[in-house]
């Protein structure tokens, strides 16, 4: 069998890994393998970091049965209730970040799907934002949106729209069974990822195996998705996966070296869970990881800023708002 070398120079000469490569990557010692996939992160995207913090502009009450989720009417959580924010309580949210030096926000809404009259409100505002901001980076995650709305955002200026495939096909149906993977390909391949980029990624340590977190990043690579964000499960009282071990750092290194591998040229984003790790995700950030979501998760605590900012930094890592 091949050495890490042997992959990671036909990685940069512009070689596509297949599923029998990243099986074989898996094989070898993991500190070749973080090694190698740093020093492919660093051939495609230099010290360049992708940071953005996310609002939570809608909690509760969805639908959806996603068995890690605390949003879920099926699932018996302690979580708060409201509505879909107020445009001027959305922009005062996105304002006080703004002004802190974040540029890259997120808003995130519960449910399937944000209805027609919600849209015409985060678009109304998202507009105002983008014209009285230049500089403003504006990412959506609302659902299984159609193409009408999605052009509608489109207009309103968003630069990401948001939507995790969260595992491979074969594996969905266990933690998913209200929509199905196809109905999320059907919304992301609405994208023009021209004009409009795609973020998408996944859960980890759901009772999937590894050759399903290699599919899903094969698949992502197939669609060109170039922020892909990578969340741990946190472990909720009153969801089905409350008993689940948390992901460990090497299991968590060994993931994102091997999505690395797959996606050379993409931001791999350290997402939720990552307050769960002793380090904050520091060996992550040294294995290939590039970009990260800072600050308070949707019902979960984070990792907050200036933590954050300082390990990036101690780590050679410029934060650039310039990445498509």
């Amino acid at each position: 069998m091949q050495d890490v070398e042997y992959y990671k120079q036909k990685v940069i000469d512009g070689y596509k890994i297949d599923k029998i490569d990243a099986l074989n990557l898996l094989k070898l010692p993991l500190n070749d393998l973080t090694n190698s996939a740093n020093d492919i992160r660093q051939h495609f995207c230099g010290n360049n970091f992708d940071a953005c913090t996310i609002i939570n502009v809608k909690n509760g009450k969805c639908s959806e049965d996603c068995k890690f989720c605390a949003q879920s009417l099926y699932n018996n959580t302690d979580i708060s209730l409201f509505p879909l924010l107020t445009k001027q309580q959305l922009k005062s949210k996105t304002l006080d970040i703004y002004k802190t030096g974040f540029k890259r926000i997120s808003f995130v809404s519960s449910g399937r799907k944000i209805n027609d009259d919600e849209l015409k409100s985060l678009g109304e505002t998202i507009k105002e934002l983008k014209y009285e901001h230049k500089d403003i980076k504006i990412c959506v995650s609302l659902g299984l949106l159609s193409k009408k709305q999605i052009e509608l955002l489109e207009v309103s200026g968003i630069d990401r729209l948001h939507n995790n495939l969260e595992t491979s096909e074969e594996y969905f149906k266990q933690i998913c069974t209200t929509h199905t993977y196809e109905d999320k390909l059907k919304c992301l391949n609405l994208v023009n990822n021209d004009n409009l980029k795609i973020c998408s990624g996944g859960i980890f340590g759901v009772g999937e195996s590894f050759e399903d977190r290699i599919d899903l990043a094969l698949k992502l690579r197939e669609l060109n998705v170039k922020s892909i964000p990578i969340n741990i499960l946190n472990p909720i009282k009153g969801t089905p996966l409350e008993d689940f071990t948390i992901l460990s750092n090497e299991e968590l290194c060994k993931i994102v070296a091997i999505f690395r591998f797959i996606n050379p040229s993409s931001y791999i984003r350290l997402a939720g869970g990552r307050l769960l790790l002793e380090d904050y995700g520091r060996k992550a950030f040294k294995s290939g990881a590039n970009a990260a979501i800072m600050g308070d998760m949707l019902t979960t605590k984070g990792v907050q800023y200036n933590q954050d900012i300082k390990m990036i930094k101690e780590l050679g890592y410029q934060i650039s708002y310039d990445i498509n």
